[in-house]
């Protein structure tokens, strides 16, 4: 990791936790000087936008807070910085996070350092991949994931393949348009859906205009 980018660390404040947190100073930041991004087929516009958090990234990890994790193994898809999969690993939940930023478990790992919690298990791995070893989970949690249309059947599909047969999924959404077509596909893979406002985000500065989407099988 490049000393000339710049980082920002901020604590964000939970129901029983305080996690910290070291992320990209903004979306201004770039490295990728061996272009293993480039390689991958990631912008330099897109680089950076892995390593901030973003509102629907803060209402998932609120959600997780005090979540129901008994006896559940869960995945986080396209974690990014991966703030609910922090405030799940602070709470031992078996959490596993995947994300297909070549920067992303570098900066997991780096996070959960500074926590002083374990390290979680991170795969990197893309939603086309046959052939991760990840496995099936109970629960599939993510934030912002439905930015691309085209990318709409890899997500259900790699949902499907790692979803065991009785299990619930949740995507926080911010209004970017897909959602509609993605429940559609969820529906077809025998999943059943509803989706409603989240109830409390008087943590944000903005309005949240999205949707919270459970789909369950």
């Amino acid at each position: 990791m490049s000393s000339s980018l710049r980082f920002r660390y901020q604590t964000l404040e939970f129901i029983n936790a305080d996690i910290h947190v070291r992320t990209l100073r903004d979306t201004q930041q770039y490295y990728d000087t061996d272009d293993m991004a480039r390689n991958l087929g990631i912008s330099s516009a897109s680089w950076p936008l892995f390593g901030v958090i973003w509102d629907s990234s803060k209402i998932l990890a609120h959600l997780m807070s005090d979540f129901d994790i008994a006896g559940k193994r869960i995945l986080e898809v396209g974690c990014g910085i991966g703030l609910a999969s922090l405030v799940l690993n602070h709470r031992a939940a078996n959490i596993t996070a995947t994300d297909y930023h070549p920067e992303a478990e570098q900066f997991m790992s780096e996070n959960t350092r500074i926590n002083n919690d374990n390290l979680i298990p991170f795969t990197r791995t893309g939603w086309g991949d046959f052939d991760d070893t990840l496995g099936e989970f109970d629960l599939i949690i993510g934030s912002d994931l439905l930015y691309e249309r085209d990318h709409i059947n890899l997500l259900a599909g790699f949902i499907d393949r790692h979803t065991k047969h009785s299990c619930e999924v949740i995507i926080v959404d911010p209004g970017r348009g897909n959602h509609s077509n993605f429940s559609k596909k969820m529906v077809n893979l025998d999943f059943s859906h509803t989706q409603s406002k989240p109830l409390d985000t008087t943590y944000l500065t903005d309005a949240f205009k999205g949707q919270l989407l459970r789909y369950t099988r």
